[in-house]
């Protein structure tokens, strides 16, 4: 029984010190066929076998190794990317395997084709075709995913850049767009304002009341601009400023201006933002009476002075003046196709009041 276990053993043993040492099938990598691409068919051969020797699955020619042999044997490889012609060069330099391809520029698609050829069968042993959008920058990591995809290796770690690379709904980052901010919402902007507190009142009472006589909620208009300056990883920090006009539709014309540093998530498209804003307004001198009514310091006729203390307060029957608050924003932009569809909620807190909104915007992404 013990003699049993001991073969047993042994040749446990031996199966695992043979596969430990078992030597890598020889990989000559030649030429890719390159079309429309300022890549030559050199560089993309280079650049696939560097990919090839970083799956660590073969004995990778190195390409002086792959120079000097096609120099010896005297071979022209300059158009050398099908099967029958690999076969014949890896016989002659008496490779195991053979890998070639095509990068091609179709419209907005760049198609990569890669092809592993069995020598000594004489067959294509393996064969993977993906088609990316048109970013010819990424080429080395179109090439690494389309080799982890051949070789059935997992892909969780490039799930990011296969996004980005293959699907035209993703938000723009920092890897296809390294040079420009590409995911500019700048455009136009609609919406609705609301006002609350003591702001709602005035905005209500009649105009003989220093009032507007209209509804606290208005629509809006206006434009926003935009100025990244700095586009990294998932996340783009920007300056917005966006110039508006409300209260058209109630006959007021109240234009102001706001200023704001924001940060947007690249891949999700949500949004915060804050910064200073300034409008101009009607205001005028008055002051309260004991029944918290407005009047106008200019109404006051007692005969002993006006003892009520006296302040500035939106009225229409004022001079026109600034105003000045703070911005609270968020959202999320929405994407379909090349068109982007942003969505922003505000707040504008004040002694007097809240300011709160929706607007909704679109573009359509520059390239």
């Amino acid at each position: 029984m013990k003699t049993k276990f001991k073969i047993v053993l042994i040749s446990v043993f031996v199966v695992l010190f043979n596969s430990m040492n078992a030597q890598k099938p020889s990989l000559t990598v030649l030429n890719l066929d390159s079309q429309g691409l300022d890549y030559t068919p050199n560089q993309l051969g280079n650049l696939v076998r560097m990919e090839v020797e970083k799956l660590d699955k073969f004995e990778v020619t190195d390409r002086y190794d792959v120079s000097y042999l096609i120099e010896k044997h005297a071979i022209k490889i300059d158009n050398c990317y099908g099967k029958i012609c690999l076969v014949e060069i890896g016989k002659l330099l008496e490779s195991d395997k053979m890998m070639s391809g095509s990068i091609e520029l179709f419209g907005d698609k760049i198609i990569l084709s890669l092809r592993l050829v069995d020598v000594k069968t004489e067959s294509i042993e393996k064969s993977q075709v993906k088609e990316f959008l048109k970013y010819p920058n990424e080429i080395q990591m179109m090439i690494r995913i389309t080799l982890y995809e051949m070789f059935g290796m997992p892909v969780d770690e490039l799930k990011n850049q296969i996004k980005s690379l293959t699907n035209e709904a993703q938000y723009d980052n920092v890897l296809i767009n390294p040079d420009k901010e590409k995911l500019n919402l700048s455009g136009p902007r609609l919406g609705l304002t609301y006002f609350s507190g003591e702001i709602a009142d005035v905005m209500t009472k009649p105009k003989f009341e220093g009032g507007y006589d209209v509804l606290p909620v208005m629509f809006m208009f206006g434009y926003q601009f935009e100025v990244q300056y700095l586009n990294s990883g998932s996340f783009q920090a920007l300056f917005e400023f966006l110039p508006t006009i409300t209260g058209v539709d109630q006959g007021l014309l109240l234009p102001n201006l706001s200023i704001l540093m924001g940060f947007r998530h690249n891949i999700r498209g949500w949004e915060i933002a804050l910064g200073p804003t300034a409008g101009l307004t009607k205001k005028a001198t008055g002051y309260y009476d004991n029944e918290r009514v407005w009047h106008l310091s200019s109404d006051w006729v007692g005969p002993e002075p006006n003892t009520f203390p006296s302040e500035k307060r939106i009225d229409s029957r004022g001079n026109v003046t600034y105003h000045t608050g703070f911005v609270f924003a968020f959202g999320k932009s929405f994407k379909s196709g090349r068109m982007n569809y942003p969505v922003n909620a505000f707040v504008i807190p004040s002694k007097s009041g809240i300011r709160a909104g929706l607007t909704f915007g679109f573009n359509a992404k520059n390239k």
